[in-house]
């Protein structure tokens, strides 16, 4: 999120030494088409361009056919090559990081380290092949067009060289390194990149072996999931990124760090104070990894503090401004004073600490005030007073001078005008702290007799968690520093980060909801499904039009789900819904749907997650008044939490009950549908109708009989185990001389068992392709253990969260969608569930999605062996990111809907009816 200079170009090996020539329109796309070309040689111009739509936009169908003559001139009709990736404890070149290999037979593996071709990076995969009838047609197409086109090639000919000028011109502006048209590379020129791993990399014995249960062949959980907050936090140093967006990912690292010392910290450090000394899968202590973990913290903090810097410089340049309560003029002073004198100051309770008045106790994540005092006339040591800045639900954290858009934090106000808080006395100084809980506090439910009442229980023990960090401003004494950790039972080197500039980083997020249009990304309106743009009954459409790939944010959250579950509530012939609730929000309908559908006198039961980690208490509201309502709510299986997202609908149609079902990947919240790439399937199969039957009863219940699923793979019963059968039987494909292909999307890899799977499929020469987000442990591209293993994260304006899983099974292709990352967590204590995709034209739009991400040349960061990322380089100066990409595919797969059936509505009105 940078250019390639000319020398970066992708070019042929057979042209070394030849004149450099000007880079064609096509040749960032150059190894793709090879690809296409090796598996299907009659590919026609008009099916390229279909193809290449979602990346390169529209191109001229005469400009690729004279493209495909050129290479099968230069004998590109036969197999592509492939290329090696380098090992990855050598930095890339931009080439190097590009994309994917193709869906071709690997070459055999020679002794030794195999050497790369840093002159061309490896090709994208190719689509599903497509039939050969309708190539053959498409090929009879193109043949009778080109006779009547050639003044038009010609034409298109001079207009094409023209536009190479134009590209050639904008690439050599490009190879500045460090100007606003290519900021994604560093001062240096290098690419930006992320830290490595501080584990050493596997070896292979004298015979060549790896030992898959060597802790150097794993990374850490931990550490890669920090290693992602850099790559977001890069989105918010990258120019090209608009800049309240860019305030914004400074805001979501902050957020995170604060959720990754509830969450993982928390429970690393429960592990050390009940002496568990087992190591994980990586060979590392839970204390070993708190200490890595606190020192990469370190790093990642001081880059956000120069980071926010920058972004709040850029700001005032565009009349934004942050500042402080002194800075103000007097008149502003005075009016800032008056504001918290009328709305904040009834609200603020200082505290003294001595032997009158114990310490106070601290909230989680709470901004306070230590402020020092003394009498004019008291020559004794000076009194000490907290002051909790009272931010929070219709308080906000910054205060706007009237008339300006110059904001000052509240506790700067607060720090300003003390002497309202303790008149007569003098303020010696006044420094902030803020502290972070534990939040695992979860109690053994096997033994609760009320899962409700023990959920409540640890919701009122993690407000009184032990403290797992401490946050202190730099202007605080080194003496009040080691009295406040003393009192928190804090260690002060470890425990005690101080802070450079402001704490609570995640309150920005109010400064970037700033209505300046300019400074935020391109306003995205999500479309209408194709098949939903009517009124018609929804059902009759699922039943006669047949399963519905669902692809949020791009299409519509409301207009789908939410209209599924609101015309089931109103549908007389809807005898039941049932349905799993990991997370809502209050703008989601789909609560309100439930409810009016027991009031209309349907059946309706829900599997309320209590467990959902923060959203506990939400939980809580939401089924105390989906309860009152008449719904029959239940809290899944005890010692499970239930991830999986479904929706039932039993509906009397003309033959019979006939059941409909919703599975997503994400949950059912219309706040995160705007946010979340997240995918979901409609559908009225009758063998998922009857699995989800099978997988609710158990849910309602918790009885264990034996359960058989026709399609549905749930965990944990039979998912895990029929991912690795799954993984094996592509092992045995390419074993066997036909060629082994797994691609996989998801959040996370974690899972040891998956993980080494993984490592024995690239042994045997299966190409694998993971889109992970970001914890994983893979360390892909090492020589002999991992070399056919490509690992990418995608990091946008929105949030990857869907879960793809895709096996080439010989030709006979399988797509899965779910809810299941693939964690021991999820696979092990979880009950998730994935789905098959069996309709060709859901595998295409899957398809589609696959090979636009992993030819992102714009948000795409390629991992190394060492753990590292490093971001890829666009061939072209404004290379659209794989997000942009699927936005304007929907967009135009729309208007084109539209305008064809308003042309065919315009002709059924010409027509003389007689």
């Amino acid at each position: 999120m940078a250019m390639l200079s000319k020398d970066d170009v992708p070019h042929d090996p057979d042209d070394e030494g030849a004149p450099t020539r000007r880079e064609r329109r096509l040749d960032p796309y150059r190894d793709q088409i090879l690809a296409w070309l090796h598996d299907e040689p009659g590919v026609s111009a008009r099916e390229v361009a279909e193809r290449l739509v979602a990346r390169a936009g529209q191109v001229p169908e005469r400009t690729i056919r004279r493209y495909l003559s050129d290479l099968r001139d230069n004998g590109h009709d036969g197999p592509a090559q492939e290329h090696k990736a380098p090992v990855a404890a050598a930095a890339p070149t931009p080439a190097q990081a590009a994309a994917p290999v193709p869906d071709s037979p690997p070459t055999p593996v020679p002794d030794g380290p195999a050497t790369p071709d840093p002159s061309r990076p490896a090709p994208p995969p190719a689509p599903a092949p497509s039939q050969s009838g309708q190539s053959g047609q498409s090929e009879q197409s193109e043949q009778s067009e080109q006779s009547e086109q050639s003044e038009q090639s010609k034409q298109s000919e001079q207009s094409e060289q023209s536009e190479q000028s134009g590209q050639s011109e904008q690439s050599g502006q490009s190879e500045q390194p460090d100007t606003p048209s290519g900021p994604s590379l560093t001062a240096t020129g290098v690419l930006p990149s992320t830290p490595a791993d501080s584990g050493h990399l596997p070896s292979a014995d004298k015979n060549g072996r790896f030992d898959l249960r060597d802790p150097a062949c794993f990374l850490n959980r931990e550490l890669t999931w920090l290693n992602f907050n850099f790559r977001v936090l890069h989105e918010a140093a990258d120019e090209r990124t608009p800049l309240l967006e860019r305030l914004k990912f400074v805001a979501i690292v902050s957020g995170n760090l604060d959720e990754f010392f509830m969450k993982r910290i928390g429970g690393l450090k429960q592990q050390v104070g009940a002496g568990v000394q087992d190591r994980t899968v990586d060979g590392r202590t839970a204390q070993e990894q708190i200490a890595e973990c606190v020192d990469l913290v370190r790093v990642l903090e001081r880059r956000r503090t120069e980071v926010l810097g920058d972004v709040l410089a850029e700001l005032e340049q565009h009349g934004i401004r942050m500042t402080t309560f002194e800075q103000l003029e007097p008149d502003e002073q005075q009016s800032m004073r008056e504001y918290y004198l009328a709305n904040i100051y009834p609200l603020v309770t200082p505290q003294a600490t001595d032997p009158a008045h114990p310490f106070p106790f601290i909230s989680n994540l709470s901004l306070n005030l230590l402020a020092t005092l003394r009498y004019p006339d008291d020559k004794g040591a000076p009194s000490v007073a907290r002051v909790k800045v009272p931010v929070g639900p219709g308080m906000p954290r910054f205060l706007k001078v009237e008339g300006k858009n110059t904001f000052v934090s509240m506790e700067s106000v607060m720090a300003g005008n003390l002497d309202l808080l303790f008149p007569g006395m003098e303020v010696e100084s006044v420094a902030l702290f803020r502290v972070t809980r534990n939040a695992n506090t979860e109690q053994e439910e096997e033994h609760a007799d009320d899962l409700l009442a023990l959920i409540e229980s640890e919701l009122r023990d993690r407000k009184f968690a032990p403290i797992v960090r401490m946050q202190v401003s730099r202007q605080m004494s080194t003496q009040h520093r080691g009295m406040l950790a003393a009192e928190l039972g804090l260690e002060e080197l470890t425990d005690v980060f101080e802070v450079d500039g402001m704490m609570g980083i995640s309150d920005f997020m109010e400064l970037a909801s700033i209505s300046t249009s300019e400074l935020h990304d391109p306003t995205h309106h999500a479309v209408d499904h194709p098949e939903l743009r009517t009124n018609r009954n929804i059902f009759h459409i699922i039943r006669d039009v047949g399963p519905l790939l669902l692809h949020h944010p791009y299409q519509s959250f409301s207009t789908s789900v939410e209209r599924f579950l609101k015309e089931a509530s109103r549908d007389p012939k809807v005898r039941a819904i049932k349905m799993c609730l990991y997370r809502t929000s209050a703008d989601t309908n789909a609560i309100k749907s439930l409810i009016d559908a027991a009031r209309n006198g349907k059946q309706v039961a829900v599997v309320v997650e209590l467990k959902a980690r923060f959203d506990e208490q939400a939980n809580i509201h939401w089924a105390s008044r989906m309860e009152e309502a008449g719904i029959h709510v239940t809290y899944g299986v005890v010692g499970l939490k239930t991830h999986c997202k479904i929706i039932l609908v039993v509906r009397q149609d003309y033959n019979g009950l006939r059941r409909y079902a919703h599975i997503g990947t994400g949950n059912y919240h219309a706040g995160t549908a705007r946010l979340y790439c997240d995918t979901g399937l409609l559908t009225c199969d009758p063998d998922i109708g009857a699995d989800l039957t099978e997988l609710l009863n158990y849910l309602t219940t918790g009885y264990k009989p034996k359960r058989s699923y026709a399609k549905l793979l749930p965990a944990p019963k039979t998912l895990k185990q029929a991912l690795l059968e799954k993984i094996q039987r592509e092992i045995d494909h390419q074993s066997q001389g036909r060629m082994g292909r797994i691609q996989f999307k998801m959040n996370a890899l974690e899972d040891a068992e998956i993980t080494r799977a993984l490592y024995q499929a690239s042994q045997a020469g299966v190409r694998i392709e993971l889109i992970i987000r970001d914890t994983c442990r893979v360390r892909p591209e090492i020589p002999g253990l991992s070399d056919h293993i490509r690992v990418v994260s995608i990091v946008g304006r929105f949030l990857e969260h869907a879960r793809v899983f895709y096996f080439r099974n010989d030709g006979a292709e399988e797509f899965f969608i779910g809810s299941a990352d693939l964690m021991k967590r999820n696979l092990n204590s979880r009950v998730e569930v994935i789905t098959p995709i069996d309709s060709p034209n859901l595998c295409k739009e899957l398809r589609l999605l696959l090979d636009v991400q992993l030819a992102d040349q714009r948000s795409a960061w390629d991992m190394r062996a060492d753990g590292s990322y490093v971001q890829r380089s666009p061939a072209r100066r404004k290379e659209h990111s794989s997000q942009d990409s699927l936005i304007n595919w929907h967009d135009r797969r729309n208007k084109e809907l539209s305008r064809l059936r308003r042309r065919k509505t315009q002709g059924i009105q010409r027509r003389n009816v007689r």
